[in-house]
């Protein structure tokens, strides 16, 4: 008998909200349509709305009678993050688990509309925002969780508190590992703050492998984009396996608050979900303590914990 972790593994999800962040594509689009085809109501975030309602309309055609429905959220500015959060509670929609899965990929220098390095704001610091905003209604949720995804490049990062913002030596892969790396220092911290409170809901941590994607090829520019564009054809896997790790670690009944599910196989590139490994620094309680503040003063979001 097989130990390997799929989809079939999904319990029954009815009556279950789930906010997936980046619904429209890639790893999004593919945990969408897992949730979706168990029973779950999801509701799918795009920062581009036509974009956003063409994936809904693939998904409610693969999966007949599938309960979706569309909201615009741009990671990359905080009024819209604020403007997401406040329509969940104004039209009090139920969230059990959300997913932080959007993110941006080693673009050139760029600022998101507050002002950040792109990367950091995106993929840390809006979903750093979006999760305190929505950590009420996570709270009443049945089997509340925040999953957020990084990636094996976080080991590769370092967290620079003299220049988060890379304004004096910026590079693209720099930038990226940085925004993965304090993923995880938020997802970890977030667990022991959860857990010190008393507080029901789990955060877990994910990462893809490496998976085809447009987010390889979305951010990179010049010969860094055209290598990944071959590479994501000839050794990546598919999205759909890529996003088993943070399905799994949003679903399965036996997933533990502080855990991080990965690719196992091939440097951690591809393969079923299995608990992943993470650098000393991910696990470094006065580095996420110090991110912690940093990110509430940035943000000016500061969570109930």
């Amino acid at each position: 008998m097989s130990t390997k972790w799929t989809a079939d593994a999904i319990p029954d999800l009815a009556g279950r909200t789930y906010v997936v962040t980046g619904a429209n594509s890639g790893l999004g689009l593919e945990t969408t349509r897992m949730l979706a085809a168990h029973g779950a109501h999801v509701v799918m975030t795009a920062r581009d709305r036509l974009k956003g309602e063409a994936a809904l309309a693939r998904i409610a055609q693969d999966v007949p009678g599938g309960s979706l429905e569309l909201r615009t959220l741009d990671l990359a500015d905080l009024e819209s993050v604020r403007t997401f959060a406040e329509g969940l509670h104004k039209d009090s929609v139920p969230v059990d688990v959300l997913i932080n899965n959007a993110g941006v990929m080693m673009t050139p220098q760029r600022t998101t509309k507050q002002g950040f390095e792109l990367q950091f704001g995106t993929n840390h610091l809006g979903h750093f925002a979006l999760t305190g905003l929505l950590l009420d209604l996570i709270a009443a949720g049945n089997d509340p969780r925040v999953v957020t995804v990084s990636s094996t490049l976080h080991k590769q990062g370092k967290i620079d508190f003299d220049d988060l913002m890379r304004t004096k030596s910026y590079s693209p892969g720099a930038a990226y590992s940085q925004s993965k790396l304090a993923n995880l220092l938020f997802g970890l911290e977030l667990h022991r703050r959860l857990s010190a409170a008393g507080s029901p809901i789990r955060s877990l941590m994910a990462h893809p492998g490496y998976s085809n994607t447009n987010l390889q090829i979305a951010g990179p520019t010049g010969l860094t984009k055209a290598v990944m564009r071959v590479a994501n054809a000839v050794f990546a896997q598919k999205a759909a396996m890529g996003a088993l790790p943070q399905v799994r670690a949003a679903v399965a009944p036996d997933a533990q608050s502080g855990q991080y599910y990965g690719a196992p196989s091939m440097f951690e590139t591809r393969g079923y979900p299995e608990l992943a490994s993470m650098t000393a620094l991910a696990q470094d309680p006065e580095v996420a303590a110090r991110l912690w503040e940093e990110s509430e003063k940035l943000t000016g979001v500061v969570f109930p914990v």
